[in-house]
């Protein structure tokens, strides 16, 4: 994708959620735990990746952002929707997607949000799960949307277009 001058005042965000079926030190979750570095390395080493959250763990899995403390979010910047794209659906971020129904419940609704923020700012978990919220009480919107409704930096007047992430993705069909 070709950035212009003013996708480089912007970056795209992006959260995601999923309820663990047990506890990270549980000897069941040990195929999702062991591969976690792993998987953030590689997320940290792709094109167009900027930041993401993390605890005192190195990763999120130790931030609790809600009382439900099974929910696990995952939040992270990237400078296009696709760099994140080719993340998640081409790098080999999709073996452990593929593999997701042996850790997390099924979700009910949307489990990821995508937003823009101002190049620099760092949203926190509370604001990703704003944005998730309203994912899910008003549909894709320029607020919050996903890869089917992508919608453009601020600033652009195209509307939203689908990325067809179906073919890549392992769905919770």
């Amino acid at each position: 994708m070709t950035q212009d001058s003013t996708a480089s005042a912007w970056h795209l965000a992006q959260i995601n959620v999923g309820r663990i079926r047990y506890p990270t030190d549980d000897p069941r979750m040990h195929g999702f735990m062991s591969r976690l570095d792993e998987i953030n390395a590689l997320a940290e080493a792709s094109p167009g990746f900027c930041w993401r959250l993390q605890g005192d763990s190195g990763n999120a899995t130790d931030i609790i952002a809600t009382e439900d403390e099974r929910l696990l979010v995952n939040l992270s910047l990237w400078e296009s929707a696709q760099a994140l794209f080719d993340y998640v659906y081409r790098s080999d971020h999709r073996t452990v997607m593929r593999d997701r129904r042996r850790w997390f419940e099924k979700p009910e609704g949307p489990f990821q949000a995508l937003w823009w923020v101002p190049a620099g700012h760092e949203p926190g978990a509370a604001e990703g799960l704003a944005r998730l919220a309203h994912l899910r009480e008003h549909g894709p919107t320029p607020a919050a949307f996903h890869f089917k409704a992508r919608y453009p930096e601020p600033g652009r007047s195209e509307g939203p277009e689908d990325m067809q992430p179906e073919p890549y993705c392992s769905g919770w069909r």
